[in-house]
């Protein structure tokens, strides 16, 4: 599924304004407070946020200190290695869910005996999330899984209808339901049809209205009630998508998720098109979700799973 330098493509907006500044700062070779100012100016500009790059520069400062550093490259070495330690321990860290930390051949999520891995996919509407409900379907495809979808945002009838073209697009079923219909209804439907024809996965598209966040809450814990009746380990993940164009932005959305709902991963998308990719390590840092998969491109094949050392070297390289 992942084009040769896909990734670090996708990053070069981010790259370019975040590498540019960092390499005139080491340039100098001056480790006073000019430096450490720059280096929090520079992450900052990045959108890896306040909080989470004061914390950053702070833990460097201590090492710097103790292991009597003088180079500002040996700096430049530590801030990598610290960047993709964030970015780990979201993963590893995380008690509910079912993934491993990634290498670079992720392991898909095994199905559950003979019963379908079922996954949720939440996010506000324009983050980009039925495009990504799209690209994982065609990645787990690509593994040799068959997938079908669950089209339970039934607020918008525009929601079941893109879900219903991309089905097409991807060669999968959609199960989908009148426009008002209950997402629960239109889920339990969907497993029954996934469990009697076998199916790897179940992909279930909700409602992103998080401005009504009560309402939000209890319709995605009904949905999983519902689930539940057929597979009482169901949803087996839960993912947030989210449009890396927002910024911090994506950081308050992501929160209002987490708070509404058991989140096991982020799919990020829109990578391609922000010199602000650095919110993936404000939400690592502060949600301690783990970046599942990211979206690096309009194409359908702009699908990769995340790898925090691939991330980190492609704003470095």
């Amino acid at each position: 599924m992942r084009r040769p330098k896909q990734v670090k493509e996708s990053l070069t907006k981010t790259r370019q304004s975040f590498l540019s500044k960092l390499t005139a700062l080491v340039a100098k070779n001056e480790l006073n407070e000019d430096f450490w100012s720059g280096l929090e100016e520079t992450l900052i500009a990045a959108d890896v946020g306040v909080e989470t790059t004061m914390e950053l520069v702070d833990h460097l400062r201590q090492r710097v200190e103790k292991d009597h550093v003088r180079e500002t490259t040996r700096v430049e070495e530590l801030l990598r290695a610290e960047l993709v330690a964030i970015l780990e321990s979201a993963t590893i860290q995380l008690p509910t869910s079912n993934l491993q930390p990634p290498t670079s051949n992720l392991q898909l999520p095994t199905s559950n005996f003979q019963l379908p891995t079922v996954i949720l996919i939440v996010g506000v509407n324009g983050s980009g999330k039925t495009t990504s409900i799209g690209k994982l379907t065609q990645y787990y495809k690509s593994q040799g899984k068959k997938v079908i979808l669950a089209a339970a945002d039934t607020f918008r009838a525009a929601a079941i209808d893109q879900l219903n073209i991309w089905g097409q697009r991807v060669g999968v079923d959609v199960v989908a339901h009148q426009p008002g219909a209950d997402p629960g209804a239109v889920a339990f439907d969907a497993w029954q049809r996934a469990n009697a024809r076998r199916m790897d996965y179940l992909i279930v598209d909700t409602a992103g209205r998080l401005q009504t966040k009560v309402n939000l809450m209890k319709e995605l814990e009904k949905i999983a009630r519902v689930l539940k009746k057929n597979d009482p380990t169901a949803p087996h993940e839960t993912y947030l998508v989210l449009d890396a164009v927002t910024g911090q932005n994506g950081l308050q959305q992501a929160r209002a998720f987490k708070e509404a709902t058991p989140l096991t991963g982020l799919i990020l998308t829109k990578l391609d098109g922000t010199a602000k990719g650095g919110i993936v390590f404000a939400i690592a840092k502060e949600l301690q979700v783990p970046i599942t998969y990211i979206g690096t491109g309009e194409a359908i094949d702009d699908f990769a799973e995340f790898d925090a050392q691939e991330f980190v070297d492609g704003l470095f390289e």
